[in-house]
C-alpha cells in the first residue's frame, strides 16, 4: 500500500474562501457546520432565539430584532412559529412595535394550560441620554411581560414586573430611578414553580453586573395576571456576585437540581465562567467560585460570552461554552458542548466536545437554546444577524454523558496498530491504504509512550524524511510533545500544553486534526488540553494550504522503549471516544 492516500486525507488545507466553502456541497455534510442549520430568520440584527413548543405540538420562537444594528432605536421583539420542527418559519408577528419604545431580550415560558408568557426589557420611561449625550438604551427602564392564549398569535396588554430598587440601583447613573437591567435564557420549571435568572448593572454601560431572580410560585397554574405571586430573590439589597471577580459577572442562567436546589452559571471577563449553588430555591446562594469540570478539579475556560446550561429530559445536563481563555467578547467559533452529570449534589462536566463551527474564524455564535422532542435534539443559536436551528446527533450527547464508563468495543476507523519493536526505532512501515477523503475530515493519531528525557526534537512518528511533505510528531524545547503538518516550506502545527508530561509515567495521547472546523487539539490522559495558565487556547487552528504529500515516504517511529503503541484512525476521533480510549489503556 502507498502513502499517496495521506494526500487524500489531508486536502482540506486547500486555499478556498470561507464562505465558498461552507455553502459547499462537502461543507453541508457536517452538521456541525451553522451553514448546515435551517434559517429561524435573517435581518439587520437578530438575537436570542428562543423556542417553546405550543399545545399543539408547533414550535414558537421568540427573539429581539431590528432594522440596525444591536443596540439601535428600533429594537422590538417577535414571535414566529414553525409546524416541521424548525425547516421552516411563518413571518414573524410583532409582540411589541418597532415603533418604540425598545423592547429586547425576551424570555418565553409555556405553562400547563398552554399559554404562553414572555418576559423582557422595555424602555417605559423612553431614557436615550445621560448627561445630555445619546445613549444604547436597550438595557435601562422596566421589565415586563405579555402572555398569549392562542400559541403566539395573539398577545395580551403589558404588565410590569416589581423589580426591587436595591444597593446596585442607587449606585447606577440615576442613583436609582431608571434601573439597568436584561436577561438571557429561558424560565426554569421546578416542583410546579418557575424562575428565571437576569443580570443588574450597577453603572452604565456594562459595568458593576450581578445577578438576580425572578420567582412565581403560582403562574404556572393562576390565569388572572393580578393574582400572580412574585419574589425577587436573593433575598436582601444585594445579587449574586463576588467582589474579587471584578466588575463583569452577568447572563446568569440556572438549572433545576431536584428539590430546591438550583445550579447558576454566568460569564465574567477572567477568562472563566463562574457557578453557584442555592438549597432554598433561590433565597440564598453560595459563594461564587471559578466554574471547574469537577469540585476542586479543573478550571473551565470560557470568555465573556454566553455560557449556557440545561437540564435535559433524562435529568443529565448540558453546557454551552468556548473553551478558551478569552476576556473579550470575541472567539465564539467554535462552541464545545460538554455532559453534566450531578454526584452528592454537585455537578461534574465531562470532557469537551465540539458542537457547532462556522469556517471563518471570526463569526461570533452564541444565545443558544435548547429544544427536545420525540427524542431529538435541536438547538438555536445567532451570529447576531442570522439566527439557525440545527438537529444535533443523539450519539454526541450520550457520549458526554457517558465518557467514565469503560468499554473494550474496538473504535471505528482503526487502520494501523502496532506495537514497534523495544530495539532500533523503526523504519520503512508500510502507511495503510486511506479511503478517498472529501473536504473537511481528518485524522486522529493515538499514542502511548513513556519519555526517559525532555531533549527536544527527539522524533516520536515522521513521514518526511526524504521530502519536505508529511507528518511529524516530535519533542520541543517547551518538554511538549508537537505535530507538524509538512507541506514543502509550509508548515501546520500545534503542540499539546505545558507541565502535562513527565518522565515518571506512560502517558495516552491522542492527536486530532479535524478538518471541519479545522482545528488540531491533544488529549493526554483523558484530559483534553486547553492551554491552562500559560496561552489562551489549547487547541490550534490548522491553516488552509495545499498538503503536497510525497507518496514513496515510509513511516519511521521511535523505538518501544519510547513509543510502547501506535494507533492510526482515518477519520477524527470525537473527545468522547478519545477519553474512551485513554480508560481502555488503564
Amino acid at each position: 500500500m502507498i502513502l499517496y492516500s495521506w494526500k487524500n486525507v489531508l486536502l482540506f488545507f486547500v486555499s478556498v474562501s470561507a464562505t465558498l466553502a461552507s455553502t459547499s456541497p462537502t461543507g453541508q455534510s457536517d452538521p456541525r457546520n451553522i451553514r448546515s442549520g435551517s434559517i429561524i430568520y435573517e435581518h439587520g440584527y437578530c438575537d436570542q432565539p428562543y423556542v417553546v413548543l405550543t399545545k399543539d405540538g408547533n414550535w414558537l420562537c421568540v427573539f429581539t430584532t431590528g432594522s440596525g444594528h444591536e443596540g439601535q432605536s428600533s429594537q422590538y421583539i417577535v414571535a414566529t412559529q414553525s409546524r416541521d420542527q424548525g425547516q421552516t418559519w411563518s413571518e414573524p408577528a410583532e409582540i411589541e412595535s418597532p415603533a418604540g419604545p425598545e423592547a429586547s431580550w425576551a424570555m418565553p415560558l409555556i405553562t400547563p394550560s398552554g399559554r404562553v408568557y414572555v418576559f423582557y426589557d422595555y424602555n417605559g420611561d423612553a431614557i436615550r441620554t445621560l448627561n445630555e449625550k445619546p445613549i444604547r438604551a436597550d438595557m435601562l427602564g422596566w421589565y415586563c411581560y405579555k402572555y398569549s392564549d392562542d400559541s403566539g398569535l395573539t398577545w395580551s396588554k403589558r404588565y410590569r414586573l416589581p423589580v426591587r430598587v436595591t444597593a446596585c440601583d442607587r449606585s447606577n447613573d440615576w442613583q436609582g430611578r431608571v434601573q439597568l437591567m436584561w436577561g438571557i435564557g429561558k424560565p426554569i420549571v421546578f416542583d410546579g414553580k418557575m424562575i428565571f435568572g437576569f443580570t443588574k448593572l450597577g453603572r452604565y454601560m456594562l459595568d458593576q453586573g450581578e445577578g438576580w431572580f425572578f420567582r412565581s410560585d403560582n403562574i404556572l397554574f393562576e390565569t388572572n395576571p393580578d393574582k400572580i405571586k412574585w419574589q425577587m430573590l436573593p433575598d436582601g439589597d444585594h445579587g449574586l456576585r463576588r467582589p474579587v471577580f471584578g466588575s463583569v459577572q452577568e447572563e446568569q442562567n440556572l438549572v433545576w437540581l431536584g428539590g430546591e436546589r438550583l445550579y447558576c452559571i454566568y460569564r465574567t471577563t477572567m477568562g472563566y465562567p463562574v457557578h453557584s449553588y442555592s438549597q432554598d430555591g433561590g433565597h440564598t446562594w453560595s459563594t461564587p467560585e471559578i466554574a471547574t469540570y469537577t469540585p476542586c478539579g479543573k478550571p473551565i475556560k470560557h470568555p465573556r460570552a454566553c455560557p449556557r446550561i440545561w437540564r435535559c429530559q433524562n435529568g443529565k445536563f448540558l453546557f454551552w461554552f468556548h473553551n478558551h481563555g478569552g476576556k473579550t467578547y470575541d472567539d465564539r467559533n467554535p462552541v464545545w458542548i460538554s455532559g453534566g452529570l450531578l454526584k452528592k449534589g454537585k455537578m461534574y462536566w465531562s470532557q469537551p466536545e465540539i458542537l457547532l463551527y462556522d469556517e471563518n474564524p471570526k463569526t461570533r455564535m452564541s444565545y443558544p437554546d435548547l429544544i427536545e422532542q420525540d427524542g431529538h435534539y435541536y438547538i438555536t443559536e445567532t451570529q447576531k444577524s442570522v439566527a439557525r436551528i440545527h438537529e444535533i446527533d443523539a450519539s454526541l450527547l450520550e457520549g458526554v454523558w457517558t465518557q467514565e464508563l469503560k468499554s473494550s468495543d474496538p473504535v471505528e476507523g482503526c487502520v494501523l496498530s502496532i506495537h514497534p519493536q523495544k530495539g532500533s526505532p523503526s523504519e520503512n512501515i508500510q502507511m495503510p491504504t486511506l479511503p478517498e477523503s472529501k473536504e473537511r475530515q481528518g485524522f486522529s493519531i493515538e499514542m502511548q509512550l513513556q519519555l526517559s528525557n525532555f531533549k527536544a526534537g527527539q522524533i516520536l512518528l515522521d513521514s518526511t524524511a526524504r521530502s519536505d511533505n508529511g507528518i511529524r510528531i516530535q519533542t520541543t524545547e517547551k518538554k511538549t510533545v508537537e505535530i507538524v503538518l509538512q507541506s514543502g516550506r509550509q508548515q501546520t502545527r500545534w503542540d499539546c500544553d505545558p507541565e502535562v508530561l513527565t518522565t515518571s509515567k506512560e502517558h495516552h495521547i491522542v492527536i486530532t486534526v479535524d478538518g471541519g472546523p479545522k482545528i488540531i487539539m491533544f488529549l493526554i490522559d483523558g484530559l483534553l488540553c486547553d492551554g491552562g495558565m500559560y496561552r489562551q487556547f489549547g487547541w490550534g487552528r490548522c491553516k488552509s494550504q495545499q498538503m503536497n504529500l510525497d507518496p514513496v515516504n515510509p513511516l519511521f517511529l521511535a523505538s518501544g522503549k519510547t513509543l510502547k503503541r501506535l494507533r492510526l484512525y482515518n477519520r477524527p476521533l470525537r473527545t468522547s471516544e478519545a477519553v474512551r480510549l485513554y480508560h481502555q489503556s488503564q
